[in-house]
């Protein structure tokens, strides 16, 4: 009896270390996924504050909480499923859907930097489609569902980047650590929002407080949220070219094209022995590759635009 007993408590012991070494597999394959995915959560968080200013201050968090479930099923009913799918019966289709993700951004990069110096036009037909006289709480849907479509496309860039880290892993392991990184990247992302677009609230109440060190404090905070905004979205313009030039770049890993990022990573190395300056050079020339790329992309869907305008 004793014998059984104990033979039991060792199959005990012997699953809990099992289950322990999976966490901890599962555990540290979440970690460096949601590290490799880092510039498109970077990107996400700078360009959502955008969907819900000009809103009322009481109307901004409900909002946020609309698109952070949103994101949520994005990631874990629709996206979560077909990079499972795709891992399992399709993999080498990972890479070049990628690439095309990573085209996307540079498109996306590309389109907002023109848009800053005034040379783009997809920004002005935004601005058109919100017509000053439209009802507050369609306009307030109508922004929610952009910024979840939005959030689809770098959701999607988000998993598919994870999930090319965890390939050699099994499936079972592929699915939590992509929930685990789906549920961190919306908590963090979406909290880190909901206090970004909360700044300004923040800096009135301590603009209304006794102490003139506090008042100071919070006067300074609400005149510099114009900044702190605009210096969010040249970040996510940035992150969109670094990202999605880095992931063309990797892409090309073992095509006759390799020589183009393996080039740039000896310029690289050749700046400094220091890998901290290493990885910012590199993020540097992938941006640069992903504004070169974007532009072209950018020419052409234009040159088509323009073809149909005539054709119609």
């Amino acid at each position: 009896m004793s014998s059984g007993l104990a033979a039991l408590l060792d199959d005990v012991a012997a699953i809990a270390r099992l289950a322990a070494a999976s966490l901890d597999d599962v555990g540290a394959a979440s970690a460096k996924a949601s590290a490799k995915a880092a510039g498109v959560v970077v990107d996400d968080t700078a360009v959502t504050p955008t969907y819900v200013t000009g809103f009322s201050p009481e109307r901004e968090l409900p909002m946020i909480g609309k698109i952070a479930l949103g994101s949520l099923r994005n990631k874990l009913l629709i996206l979560l499923p077909a990079a499972l799918l795709l891992s399992a019966f399709l993999p080498v289709a990972i890479t070049p859907i990628l690439m095309i993700g990573g085209a996307f951004l540079c498109f996306e990069g590309a389109e907002k930097i023109l848009e800053t110096l005034g040379t783009g036009e997809h920004g002005h037909l935004e601005a058109d489609a919100d017509t000053p006289g439209e009802d507050p709480a369609h306009l307030e849907a109508s922004k929610v569902k952009g910024a979840i479509r939005t959030d689809l496309i770098l959701s999607a860039e988000i998993l598919a980047i994870a999930l090319a880290d965890l390939a050699e892993r099994s499936i079972a392991v592929q699915a939590a650590a992509l929930v685990i990184v789906s549920l961190m990247v919306t908590i963090g992302v979406y909290g880190l929002v909901a206090v970004i677009v909360k700044l300004d609230d923040i800096g009135l109440h301590l603009a209304g407080r006794r102490l003139s060190v506090t008042r100071s404090l919070g006067r300074g905070l609400v005149k510099s949220m114009p900044y702190i905004l605009g210096f969010l979205e040249n970040v996510g313009m940035i992150a969109m070219l670094w990202v999605g030039g880095g992931i063309i770049l990797h892409g090309l890993d073992g095509t006759p094209l390799h020589i183009l990022p393996e080039t740039l990573h000896h310029w690289a190395e050749a700046v400094s022995s220091s890998g901290v300056i290493v990885w910012i050079v590199n993020a540097l020339l992938a941006a640069f590759v992903g504004f070169v790329i974007g532009l072209a992309i950018v020419g052409v869907v234009h040159a088509v635009q323009k073809l149909r305008g005539k054709a119609h």
